[in-house]
Parts: structure tokens; sequence; C-alpha cells
């Protein structure tokens, strides 16, 4: 039984220490996922994960929240990325794709295998305040258009996308961090609008990450689409046929845990035919997650094959995309350099095309 690699973690720590590897060799997750706050430099984020990986038997899932603009982890390390809105403003389509390696060049460096980017919900007015430059257009063919290319530019530098936020949050007026974003909207205006970038990309996503919005037109009860089988499942697996992996957002996040408990959420998000939860911050909510999905398994034969049958999932996932696991090189002086002018000429690039 292995329900640790069901899941992705993160932590405090900006170095490997007794505690944080204790808490790994126990766990053995899927994967981990670093933020602003674990990163110093890029030498000192390449070790700090090439310790993780040191504690876990399986291939390490090194994951990072990188879009550019608001979501930017590297700028102390490296230097400021521009926003997915910024470049998509270009009308450039080299750039939206260089948007993804120069990201992607960033990552491997630092020693990232997995980018939770490109967002794909709509630039709506409803949701401009919560998302802002995360968001490139109202139109979702456009979406589709600039995510299509920002993938490719993160496979050109062997670093694994996400589409996020399924099924969209383009109509949320409240951030999924703090409260549960209640989105009304009838299923047949969501399949034409939010779903299509899904729909189109169901075979560029090697992820797909499942949001904390309620979208009561599917679900009748307001309950966050992470917990929900009908989007899930019925919608995502079944009628799209999206076949890649499914990622929670965090389940420390408000919007969840304002429907269930953290480590029921992460039982029910299995349970919903979700592959991977990510629990993002602190050490007792990781080994609640850890607990509730051993302890259902123990309870529930049905379960118990339901996390069999995931992990083994995912570790089908893991061979395929081997070459991306293995990391790179630890970062030099002299390579750090010369990411922070690519990053700085890629800026002028984007800045000057979008006033021209």
């Amino acid at each position: 039984m292995t329900p640790g690699q069901l899941l992705i973690i993160g932590f405090d720590d900006t170095e490997m220490s007794p505690r944080l590897a204790s808490l790994l060799k126990r766990i053995q997750p899927a994967g981990v996922i670093l933020f602003a706050r674990n990163i110093r430099s890029p030498e000192q984020t390449w070790h700090l994960l090439s310790a993780c990986r040191k504690c876990v038997e399986a291939p390490l899932f090194t994951c990072v929240d990188m879009e550019g603009g608001l979501v930017d982890r590297f700028r102390e390390a490296v230097g400021p990325t521009p926003s997915a809105a910024d470049v998509f403003a270009s009308s450039d389509r080299k750039l939206f794709r260089k948007h993804g390696q120069i990201i992607g060049d960033n990552c491997r460096a630092l020693g990232f295998n997995v980018n939770f980017a490109p967002a794909l919900d709509l630039a709506l007015d409803a949701s401009r305040s919560v998302l802002g430059s995360r968001a490139v257009s109202a139109d979702p063919t456009e979406v589709v258009m600039y995510a299509r290319k920002f993938l490719r530019g993160l496979a050109d530098a062997s670093v694994i996308g996400c589409g996020k936020h399924f099924p969209g949050l383009g109509e949320g007026r409240l951030d999924s961090h703090h409260d549960l974003p209640v989105i009304q909207k009838p299923y047949r205006r969501m399949w034409q609008q939010d779903l299509v970038p899904y729909r189109s990309l169901r075979k560029d996503l090697p992820m797909v990450m499942v949001s904390h919005g309620a979208f009561p037109a599917l679900t009748t009860k307001p309950i966050p689409a992470s917990l929900s089988p009908r989007w899930i499942t019925d919608v995502l697996r079944k009628t799209i046929g999206y076949r890649g992996l499914i990622v929670s957002d965090d389940l420390e996040m408000g919007g969840v845990l304002k429907a269930a408990p953290l480590g029921e959420a992460a039982v029910e998000f299995i349970r919903a035919g979700g592959d991977l939860a990510l629990v993002c911050h602190l050490e007792e909510r990781v080994l609640e997650a850890h607990e509730a999905l051993m302890r259902a398994c123990e309870q529930d034969a049905k379960f118990r094959r339901r996390v069999e049958t995931t992990a083994l999932n995912v570790a089908k996932f893991k061979m395929k995309w081997a070459r991306q696991l293995r990391p790179a090189k630890a970062p030099t002086e002299k390579g750090v350099a010369a990411l922070t002018t690519s990053l700085w000429e890629f800026g002028e690039q984007v800045r000057l095309e979008s006033i021209t």
C-alpha cells in the first residue's frame, strides 16, 4: 500500500533538516513543491531538491508554480519573468513558446521537473481582481493558442507542464486561497467557453490541476470541483477523455477547507478520481492527509484498490517521463548569469513587442 505516492508535499525549509528528512522518508511522497519561501538562490535550491530526492525511493516530482508576473517564484533568485498576459499582449506566437522555454530552462537549472502552468482560466471581468495578469484572454481559442505554445516551450526544456484551474475560475469573484468561489454558470456555457482549453489540449497536457471552485449547475450541492466525481471522473475523464495525471490544487486552501477537513478532502479527491493531492505547507497537514489515506485504505477495500491502481498509474507516468525526471547538473555561477541575462533580454523583447 503506497498512499504516499498520491501526495505532493510542501514545507518551510530552505535546506535539508533531520525533521524534513524524517518526513520524506516516512511519507515517501510522489513529489515535493517549493515556493518563494524555500528559494534563496539557484545553487541552494538545486541542492535542497537533490537532498529531497535522496530521501525518497521512487523518482520524485520536483514541482513549482512558475507562471511569471504575479506568480514568480524565481524573482529573487534569478530575476523577474513577464506575466502570461504581458507576453500574450505581444501577439507574437514565437514569444509564447519562448515564454515557456525560458521558464522551463530556469526550472531545469534550479532542479525542477514539473511546472504547474499554464493557467487556462478565461480573462473575464468577474475574476479580474483575483486572476489579473495570470489569465491571457476571454476568448478560449486564444487561451488554447498561447497555452499550446507555452507547453511546447516547457517541453523544449524537458519540463512537465500542467493546465489549471479545471474546470475554470474565469467567473470566480472570490480567491479560492481564502474562500469557496461559487460559480453559477450553466454547464452548456462552460462547455462552450471554460472547458474549451481542456477539450482542445487534452493530448497536450501531461497534468491537469483541479480547482476548489464550486459549480452547482453540475454538482447540485456547492462542493469544490476538487471533491466532485461529476467533474473529475464524469467530465474530465469520460466526456473530455483526458488521460494524464489529475492534481488537486493545494488542499490547505480555504476554498476546500470550508467544505471538508483536510484529511477527508484528500480521501474524497482520490475517491472522486484524482491522482495527486497537493498539501503545500504544514507538516501536520501533510501527516493528516497521509494518515487519512492510510485509514481509508484499511477500512474500505474498494478505496484501497483505487489507491493501488492510482499509485500504479503514477509509477507508469514516471516511467514514461523518466528523461524529464532525471535531474540536470548543479547550476554554475556562469550558467546563472546567462539565465539572468536571457530573462532580461526576453523581458525587453516582450515590452518592445507590446508597445509597437
